[in-house]
């Protein structure tokens, strides 16, 4: 799939310009993009666009400007692109109060791997987790997680037939799922293969 350059990229001075059109335009995009299971973790799905807003943020915040340190960047950023055959996720656990985050953070060590996604009747899908780095230790769990979720071809096939997509997570201290809907269904179909 789509995989980004320097080419791909705005100047520094570009993107000063085009900035607010630009996030407006992404914004809107990751509106379809972005799944709450439960009132806590929310999956926001990656693609291109979305990361190419990262890295021109990035860009424009420690204003880097030279070819390596741009590579840099795009080779932290690339992985994070679906490649046909997945989708991929920043999941966010997300509670407003620190104390409590704190608490929650150390009773829901291992919900990335609770988590799963499932396509009408076929085998439910635990994703592969945090592949830059452990982002857990004995204590707790981080509050952000990175994951994959590498699909087989029948299951693209009834993605792509309108099959429902499931998405839920079944961990002892905190268990929802819930039917993605239409639009962000076909919004996450747009980055498989076929």
């Amino acid at each position: 799939m789509d995989t980004l350059t320097r080419a791909s990229l705005m100047t520094l001075e570009q993107y000063a310009n085009d900035r607010e059109d630009f996030r407006a335009r992404v914004m809107a995009h990751k509106n379809n993009r972005r799944v709450a299971i439960g009132p806590n973790v929310t999956l926001y799905f990656e693609d291109a666009l979305t990361m190419q807003y990262q890295i021109q943020e990035m860009l424009r915040l420690e204003r880097i400007f030279e070819a390596d340190k741009i590579q840099e960047e795009l080779d932290a950023y690339n992985p994070l692109i679906p490649d046909g055959s997945n989708l991929k996720a920043t999941m966010m656990i997300e509670f407003p109060d620190i104390e409590e985050r704190r608490a929650e953070l150390q009773r829901l060590i291992g919900i990335e791997t609770a988590l799963w996604l499932a396509v009408g009747d076929l085998s439910r899908v635990t994703p592969i987790a945090n592949e830059d780095l452990d982002r857990e230790t004995a204590d707790k769990t981080s509050a952000v997680h990175f994951v994959r979720f590498e699909l087989t071809e029948q299951m693209i096939g009834a993605l792509r037939s309108g099959e429902k997509l499931l998405i839920g997570i079944d961990h002892p201290a905190y268990g929802y799922a819930m039917q993605v809907s239409t639009s962000t269904q076909t919004a996450l179909v747009r980055d498989l293969r076929g």
